[in-house]
Formats: structure tokens, C-alpha cells, sequence
């Protein structure tokens, strides 16, 4: 069979196995373009619907049970139901919510970030991680009186931040100047043409959504030494990354950004985001220091992520555990790509710690250019192979492990991974 035929033939599989996920994914598209409110949860022919979960695991309404290696997109991290949370949420809406009013719980949780993150001084929070790096974007070139950002291809900082093989008509139209990832002499060109005019580089460490891209060191430690030269500021988007240490991946390389954004899982999967860095930059929110910059967001300081952000920080995400689920994510992204090269799979996985993607090429990938005709097909067959096996990742590849994950699981997917074929 032809691999467009193998491929159609996994679709109605699934679909012959999801009746009542279809019947709602119908109803869904009458009154939801496209038939969800998140764009990346679809794929094709629908997705699945979540009917409960717990701890690792999903179970949908066509009865079906998933150890979830998604985790949210990273923002799952410490799992569905962790008990510190959920007792610190109650605690919090017994006490009312929706104040309109500072409180201490957020006090608290800046406190603890401040305390994780050598080089974050003063933070401030928002409701996501696009709105996080919005906000550092807004400050950097508040600060330097300049307009130029520079970003990177194949990066992603948000919704209205993508950089993908083409530009995207939602992104906030910036002073973009693109550069290629890790490719030191593309920024140091950059720099060298226009560098008094560059407010900013945002980076990811390591590019999380464009597939999991490892940020070669040298590379950052590039961008740290252009940025001191010219006068810029070097913005870490750690919204995914955040996740390899209690310092983050900063802490691990050895880096030192001047603003630093965060997202996901930090408020136990709860909705958040925050920016902060050093404090005389931001000091530009700071009235009493003579700042003029205003935050606005009704739900930034919100009970319940400040709550949860608390228990997450103080109670569940020790050095320990952290520490265990980057080894465990490593472990498993070395078997994976040697039960590819055994089974002569031509796929690869790439990532570090308890992130990673697997891709329709051979690899090696290091940047967008090594995904250049990369066969999407293959990460499809593998989707659904897992999905059939019991294990839920992302479509286009990507896994975020949980705290939950154990190496039970770890074991069990790597067994039907073992069993992947392209001519099943």
C-alpha cells in the first residue's frame, strides 16, 4: 500500500473508533470555526473529546484511556489533579475571587519566582505567555528608545508572535528583522548593519513549537555578547523551557538575559504568564521610581493561578522532581531514536529533558532548514500508531512529559514505539 493510502487508512481507523467524538466534532463546527476556540488541538478528522482525567492519564467519551505524554503543550507539567493545588484553588475561592484588588498571593508567588531565577529582580504577571513576551517587547524598546527587534525563524513567542516559513497576518507588526537559528554569523551581520538600531533579541533556548531545536550555546552566548556591544537587550522566552531546572535553561547554560518571560505550567496549569528581569528595566512599571508604563489585564493577579502558583512553586516542583523528569525525558528521547535507527524508521527525535519532537526526516535537525522536506506523513502514521497503543502526543510530534510520568509508562510506550512500521 501506498503511504498516502497507509495513512488514510490510520484516519478511518480512528474515526470508526471515535463515533461520538465525531458526532460532537460535527455539532462543534455549527457554532466554532473549525470546531474549537484553540487552533492547535485539531487534527485530522477530528480530534478526540476529553471526557475526564487524572494524574497521566485521559479518557475520552468514546470510552477510550490515554497515558497523556502531551501535557497541555508543557503547561500540564505537574498533571491533572495534583492535590497541593487543588487544595490551595479551594482554599483561595473560599475567600471570594474576581477582588479587584491586590492580595497576597501574588506577593507570594513573585517572591518564589524571584527566589528560582538568578536573574529576575522584579516581576510582574499575565495571563499567558504571548501577553508575557508582549509585554517584555513593549518595555525593551521603551527602555532603549529603539524599534528593531530581532527574532528567529522557526520561532514561536505566542499567538501573535510566529515565525514561521512565512509571515504570519496575525503578528504584531514590530520592526521584525528574522534571523536564521543558531547561526552565529547571520546575527553578527545583523548586528553589524543595524545594530544601533536593534532594541532586543528574543530567543527561545531551545525552539519549542518549531520542533523542539536545541539552542547551541555558543550561539546564545553570542547573542549575550552582541547584545552588551550594541546596547540591546537579550529577551529568554523560557515559557516552555523554564521546565529543565529550577533556574530554567538559563541557569543550566550559564546565560544571563536581561528580561526573561514565563508561561505554562508555573501556575499549576492554571492560566499564566510573566515577565520580569532587571530591575532598573523595570522600573519603567514602577510609578514611585519614575516609570510611565502601564500593565493593565483584569485577570492578571486572578486567585486562582496566584493560588496555584504558590502550592505549584512551594509544594510539588522541588529540585528533585524537576531534576528526575529531565533525566527521564532524556532517557527516552535517546530510545526513541534508537528503536527508529533499529527498525530502520527514517525519523528522528530531537529536544532536551522532558521535551521533544520527533520528525519525517533522518535527521540530524538543527534548524528550520534540516525540516526542508521533511515527510509530515510519517510523524501522522506514528500519531496514530501511539494513539492506538494507548498513548497520546502531540500530531505534529511533539511530547511534554509530566511530573506524572513514570518510568512505567516511559516503558510501555517504548514498547509500542518498537512496534512502529511505516507499511502497517
Amino acid at each position: 500500500m501506498s503511504l498516502d493510502g497507509t495513512v488514510a487508512l490510520a484516519r478511518r481507523r480512528y474515526a470508526d473508533g471515535h463515533p461520538r467524538s465525531r458526532d460532537v466534532a460535527d455539532r462543534a463546527r455549527t457554532v466554532l470555526p473549525g470546531g474549537n476556540t484553540r487552533s492547535v488541538l485539531h487534527f485530522d478528522p477530528f480530534p478526540f473529546r476529553v471526557e475526564r482525567a487524572y494524574g497521566c492519564e485521559l479518557h475520552d467519551i468514546d470510552g477510550h484511556r490515554y497515558v497523556d505524554l502531551l501535557g497541555n503543550y508543557t503547561a500540564g507539567l505537574l498533571g491533572h489533579d495534583p492535590a497541593p493545588v487543588y487544595d490551595a484553588v479551594r482554599d483561595a475561592l473560599d475567600g471570594g475571587w474576581s477582588l479587584g484588588s491586590v492580595h497576597n498571593d501574588e506577593v507570594r508567588l513573585a517572591e518564589l519566582l524571584v527566589e528560582r531565577f538568578d536573574t529576575i529582580e522584579r516581576v510582574r504577571f499575565t495571563n499567558s505567555g504571548t501577553e508575557a513576551n508582549l509585554m517584555a517587547l513593549a518595555v525593551a524598546t521603551h527602555h532603549t528608545r529603539r524599534r528593531k527587534i530581532v527574532v528567529f525563524a522557526n520561532g514561536y513567542h505566542g499567538g501573535v508572535l510566529t515565525f514561521g516559513e512565512s509571515a504570519s497576518p496575525v503578528t504584531v507588526p514590530h520592526d521584525w528583522h528574522v534571523c536564521r537559528y543558531n547561526d552565529v554569523d547571520d546575527v553578527t551581520a545583523a548586528f553589524r548593519d543595524r545594530g544601533t538600531e536593534i532594541a532586543a533579541v528574543l530567543v527561545e533556548p531551545m525552539q519549542g513549537s518549531g520542533g523542539c531545536i536545541v539552542g547551541d550555546p555558543a550561539f546564545l552566548r553570542t547573542l549575550r555578547a552582541l547584545c552588551d556591544t550594541n546596547g540591546s537587550l537579550l529577551v529568554f522566552d523560557e515559557v516552555m523551557t523554564s521546565r529543565f531546572s529550577r533556574g530554567g535553561a538559563q541557569h543550566l547554560l550559564g546565560i544571563r538575559p536581561d528580561l526573561t518571560t514565563l508561561g505554562k505550567y508555573l501556575a499549576g496549569g492554571f492560566s499564566f504568564g510573566a515577565f520580569g528581569g532587571r530591575a532598573d528595566v523595570m522600573a519603567h512599571f514602577d510609578p514611585a521610581a519614575g516609570g510611565v508604563l502601564g500593565h493593565a489585564g483584569t485577570f492578571n493577579n486572578n486567585v486562582v493561578s496566584m493560588s496555584a502558583g504558590v502550592a505549584a512553586l512551594g509544594d510539588v516542583l522541588t529540585d528533585d522532581i524537576l531534576d528526575a523528569t529531565h533525566a527521564r525525558g532524556d532517557d527516552l528521547r535517546t530510545a526513541i531514536g534508537e528503536s527508529f535507527t533499529r527498525n530502520g524508521i527514517p525519523m528522528c527525535v530531537t529536544g532536551a529533558g522532558s521535551l521533544m519532537n520527533v520528525h519525517g526526516t533522518p535527521g540530524p535537525v538543527a534548524s528550520a532548514d534540516d525540516l526542508v522536506g521533511a515527510d509530515d506523513r510519517l510523524k501522522e502514521l506514528f500519531f496514530f500508531h501511539c494513539l492506538d497503543g494507548g498513548y497520546y502526543l502531540a500530531r505534529r510530534g511533539f511530547i511534554a512529559l509530566s511530573i506524572e510520568v513514570s518510568d512505567a509508562h516511559v516503558a510501555g510506550f517504548l514498547e509500542v514505539v518498537d512496534r512502529f512500521r511505516i507499511d502497517d
